[in-house]
């Protein structure tokens, strides 16, 4: 069990394009397999902003949800570049071919992203776990972060002792509706009463601290940044191992569902993987989170 202070700072003066064009990630293939089978090769034969069949011809349109919360953005600000999936999306549009001034940003919720139906981005960076329930009605790019789930309380919780699952399942849990952190829940913890759900991080926060749960499930580097900054004694109990024999759990870009985009954005993905650019972008931004015990 960790108890941590926010760790996760933004970093002044980094330069965007340097962003867009810096070193490899030692890779997954089997992660990168996990992504849409449309993700694997792209329907243009070049992918310059020329070519690509973007919302709005020269400009690639990115979309998150609103707060966006760090470590992911900084002062929910997607557009300025700090935290790591703005970072990330600023070096897939550099890849591209996209100026930093030719990315524009608009609002869109979860659950709407994944939702069937036409989309109004390009693509949407929100900590989507890839999965092959929401790749029926989206499409994704390779993976450009493999992560974790982990479970969050507070000093005063009954969960603040424990140290492995058995003590996690007699307690009231709960997490945001729709997320493969729920599904850590059910299929990994396998409480002895249903967890609660939430429409947000924010609520399932806010029930916490409100007694009305013991604890809660969300990614790892947001447990630390929830311990930190959103809870007072707040705690990182642990975070759960892959399931034997399981996938890891990878978040991916969300495009369209048959997107003319998915294979170019998804080449830029691992060329960014593998020039060690995601790696570099995790230790400036996620580094943090590895630190967190293992709960068996």
């Amino acid at each position: 069990m960790l108890r941590r202070p926010l760790l996760l700072t933004a970093l002044a003066g980094a330069s965007l394009l340097a962003v867009a064009g810096c070193a490899p990630q030692e890779g997954s293939t089997t992660a990168a397999e996990g992504a849409s089978t449309a993700a694997s090769a792209s329907t243009s034969s070049s992918c310059t902003p020329a070519d690509l069949q973007t919302l709005t011809p020269g400009t690639f349109t990115v979309a998150t949800d609103t707060p966006a919360y760090e470590p992911w953005f900084s002062d929910n600000d997607p557009g300025n570049g700090q935290g790591y999936e703005s970072a990330v999306a600023y070096a897939v549009a550099g890849q591209l071919g996209y100026s930093e001034d030719q990315v524009s940003w608009v609002v869109g919720s979860f659950n709407a992203a994944i939702a069937p139906g036409p989309k109004d981005f390009d693509v949407d960076i929100n900590q989507f776990s890839i999965t092959e329930e929401r790749k029926q009605a989206v499409d994704f790019s390779t993976p450009y972060y493999e992560v974790a789930q982990a479970v969050v309380t507070t000093g005063g919780s009954a969960a603040a002792g424990v140290t492995d699952l058995a003590g996690l399942r007699g307690l009231r849990l709960g997490a945001q509706v729709g997320t493969t952190s729920y599904t850590a829940i059910t299929d990994q913890i396998a409480p002895t009463t249903d967890p609660s759900v939430y429409n947000s991080n924010d609520d399932a926060v806010a029930a916490l601290v409100a007694g009305q749960v013991d604890a809660i499930v969300v990614d790892l580097p947001t447990a630390f940044y929830m311990a930190g900054a959103q809870l007072d004694d707040g705690l990182v109990v642990g975070q759960l191992e892959t399931p034997t024999g399981g996938a890891t759990d990878s978040f991916g870009m969300v495009l369209d569902k048959g997107s003319p985009l998915t294979g170019c954005v998804s080449r830029a993905v691992d060329a960014l993987r593998e020039d060690g650019t995601l790696d570099r972008l995790q230790q400036q931004w996620l580094d943090e989170a590895a630190q967190a015990p293992v709960l068996t």
